[in-house]
């Protein structure tokens, strides 16, 4: 049960990013898209982990649960989703997995912190594979918004790095409260936040919301991709260990890659699969480099720690 549970996740997790784009390319505004997401799967999961008397209301209005839902929703998925009108739904995925060596540099320039030298030669790698992937498609006639979008994904990934970082210190300050019901508390915040943000910049118009299209990657999203996929990224934690689920983000893009390409007709070159697979290489080795270290244990939407 533990490999089936764990592949279902990872293509949960890699089909997330294609129903992203189907819903986005419907007409959905991106960060109304991504606001309405979270805040309904967030308050879901929360309402669940106050009947179960996990949490308290209280939660809600704590700074930590506000600061971390702008690193781990807000930031990391306004510049997603915008970015995602763009750029195909495979070179997202693949971008989205530079969190871990965000979370690398943020460490090693900021906080100076000492890091393995597996985990500098792939973040190296790393940055090598988004190259690599990013220029191939430029153009100065047609690439300057695909350009836009996937520097846009990289500076998401740094909110994502801070706000991973960040938690650390909410989940030891808040150790007696389920990491799920923080999990709620912080996608709410994030998705009122990306609201808010759609309120000042984006024309809402109802019949794209609609269109079947548009329902299916709202429900898809809601349902499978905010939580469906947490309840089995934490309940493999718990059948296994922490490290084990976060291997997803060695999968999970190249099976968003190959969806994007088998079912959506995304056109992929060369380079920009040889800039995949070396992205995930890099990822890999970051990751191995930090065994020994407390590690973020990441999924898109939730960050659960692991101390060595």
């Amino acid at each position: 049960m533990v490999i089936v549970g764990y592949l279902v996740m990872c293509l949960i997790f890699g089909t997330t990013f294609l129903a992203i784009k189907i819903g986005i390319d419907a007409g959905i505004p991106p960060f109304f898209s991504a606001g309405i997401r979270f805040l309904i799967a967030g308050l879901f999961l929360f309402v669940f982990m106050l009947l179960r008397r996990k949490t308290t209301i209280g939660l809600l209005f704590r700074k930590e649960m506000l600061i971390t839902g702008i690193g781990l929703t807000f930031g990391t998925f306004a510049t997603l989703y915008w970015a995602e009108q763009f750029v195909t739904s495979g070179a997202a995925a693949v971008l989205s997995a530079t969190g871990p060596m965000m979370i690398l540099l943020i460490q090693t320039i900021i906080l100076k912190k000492k890091v393995s030298h597996i985990s500098f030669i792939g973040c190296i790698v790393g940055i090598v594979g988004v190259v690599l992937l990013i220029l191939p498609s430029f153009t100065l006639q047609g690439g300057r918004f695909w350009l836009v979008g996937c520097l846009l994904i990289v500076i998401g990934e740094i909110f994502y790095a801070s706000g991973a970082i960040y938690s650390k210190h909410v989940i030891e300050k808040f150790e007696t409260t389920s990491p799920i019901a923080l999990n709620a508390a912080q996608m709410i915040h994030g998705g009122v936040l990306l609201l808010l943000l759609s309120l000042f910049t984006e024309n809402i118009h109802i019949t794209r919301l609609t269109s079947p299209a548009s329902i299916s990657s709202f429900i898809y999203l809601i349902i499978f991709g905010s939580m469906i996929g947490h309840t089995l990224f934490y309940w493999l934690v718990s059948k296994t260990n922490p490290v084990f689920p976060a291997t997803w983000l060695f999968i999970s893009p190249l099976i968003a890659m190959v969806l994007g390409v088998v079912f959506y007709h995304e056109y992929l070159s060369w380079e920009a699969g040889i800039g995949t697979l070396t992205v995930i290489l890099g990822t890999v080795l970051v990751q191995s480099g930090n065994r020994h270290r407390p590690v973020p244990v990441i999924t898109r939407d939730c960050v659960e720690m692991k101390r060595e």
